[in-house]
């Protein structure tokens, strides 16, 4: 249970203890390797777990110990791991969740392209068995938990690049109900906007590069959980070595510490975005869970903090293809092209190229990602100045 506001938190949670009577205001970065014990018998017993301390940096880093203790605080959680990046993160807390050979993963639909290939280049070999379900259907998830036993549901709170939400504390219940684990990437929704092990997920998974970080610096991933399943995932974590390093913890604690004055504003401006796109007659459709209109705005505003809907706005450009989206994209002047979010900057991707390159135009058209589909991750610019950009650029569209 958090001790003060996750404003106030942010900016306090995992500050260095530093010496007795003397605490660094900026959590140092250390870089050593190997760390010396007064004694062997110290030594064994940081070994053994049995008193804390470190050993050998790919096992524990100070720095890294800082942010998992910062990100524990924020999320509610007994205990938090760092990692070397999302996806690390994601396979990690896949795997001791208990996607092993023999067993069943449910996972949702809309899925990050890179989390499918996971799924499909990595489990589905090992022998584990991916089911995919409508997670925003709570009747078709508790069917298909039932049809087969199931050892992990794996889902995105908001999901890329549709911004479909899920009912986190219902999949939560039919999840445990049939002895499942729940996995959820919360990386759209952060913890200021939703902490989601309060509602009984299991494991809490975030790319650090986005918002933790926030500044297109530092790669890096984050699990939340109970204290024995962070202990599981650390030790498989040694043996696989995708440790986050000491610069990359210190760069993603440093930006942890605005993380909830950047989430406010980018929310605040995507909202102001996705009213301005949903009015323009070059837009065939609008995806933002702050607006009336998206279907699931109502659980929207009864999970997330504030009002907010998180920072990504997706939009269809109306009968355009791969031509027409490339054009409007190398029109805006402010907005950059790259493939990433969550950044202080504005940034643009098209999805068929990028993140979802990995399906075909049939898999794509299937979940619904159109080919005039685009995915705006609003940083924290004036909302006035990336209105005027995207309007220049749409604009230019409807020249001859």
């Amino acid at each position: 249970m958090r001790d003060y506001a996750i404003g106030t938190l942010s900016v306090h949670a995992g500050e260095d203890s530093g010496q007795p009577g003397c605490r660094p205001i900026s959590a140092p970065i250390h870089h050593a390797v190997t760390y010396l014990h007064d004694s062997l018998e110290d030594l064994d017993a940081v070994l053994a777990g049995s008193r804390p301390g470190f050993v050998y940096g790919r096992y524990a880093n100070p720095t890294v110990d800082s942010l998992e203790r910062a990100v524990s605080r924020l999320e509610g959680t007994e205990s938090a791991l760092a990692c070397a990046s999302g996806m690390a993160a994601l396979h990690l807390a896949l795997h001791c969740a208990g996607a092993r050979r023999g067993a069943t993963i449910l996972a949702a639909r809309d899925l990050y392209g890179g989390t499918r290939a996971l799924l499909s280049e990595v489990f589905v070999p090992a022998g584990v068995t991916v089911k995919f379900a409508d997670m925003t259907d709570i009747e078709a998830v508790r069917q298909s938990v039932r049809s087969v036993p199931t050892a992990v549901v794996l889902a995105e709170t908001i999901s890329n690049p549709l911004l479909r939400v899920i009912d986190v504390p219902a999949v939560s219940t039919i999840s445990h109900q049939a002895g499942a684990q729940f996995v959820l990437d919360n990386t759209f929704a952060v913890p200021c906007l939703y902490p989601p092990a309060a509602d009984g997920v299991d494991w809490v998974v975030y790319s650090a590069t986005k918002y933790h970080g926030g500044h297109g610096d530092v790669m890096g991933g984050l699990i939340a959980s109970s204290f024995d399943r962070c202990r599981a995932a650390r030790e498989a974590n040694k043996v696989l070595g995708s440790i986050l390093g000491p610069s990359e913890a210190w760069l993603v604690l440093r930006g942890i510490k605005t993380l909830v004055l950047r989430s406010r504003q980018q929310c605040a401006s995507a909202l102001t975005v996705a009213r301005f796109l949903q009015t323009h007659p070059r837009i065939a459709r609008v995806f933002y869970p702050g607006l009336t209109t998206h279907p699931q705005f109502t659980l929207a505003r009864r999970l997330f903090a504030s009002n907010l809907a998180g920072a990504i706005v997706s939009f269809e450009l109306k009968g355009a293809g791969r031509d027409e989206v490339f054009r409007f994209m190398e029109g805006l002047r402010l907005i950059t092209s790259a493939t990433s979010l969550g950044d202080v900057y504005s940034l643009i991707l098209y999805p068929a190229q990028s993140s979802h390159r990995g399906l075909s135009s049939t898999e794509r058209a299937d979940l619904g990602i159109g080919e005039g589909l685009v995915r705006l991750s609003v940083g924290i610019e004036e909302p006035v100045d990336l209105v005027q950009d995207l309007a220049q650029a749409l604009g230019s569209l409807e020249e001859p």
